[in-house]
């Protein structure tokens, strides 16, 4: 096994659902994820905003 090249810290905090707050060590910013139409559809729910969903962000970040 390799040696560790960088440890992610955050911090999640649930918000109305279902958005989520997300502050990530190292941004100013924090980053909001919620859900969009398509899953928004799957659920059968109506977000008051549309946000990027967690494996959104998930897949962009493996796919660099």
């Amino acid at each position: 096994m390799g040696e560790i090249v960088h440890t992610s810290r955050m911090r999640i905090d649930q918000q109305e659902r279902p958005n989520r707050r997300v502050a990530l060590e190292g941004f100013d910013e924090p980053i909001l994820f919620g859900v969009h139409s398509n899953i928004a559809a799957f659920y059968g729910i109506e977000p008051k905003e549309q946000r990027p969903a967690t494996l959104d962000h998930m897949i962009a970040a493996v796919g660099g």
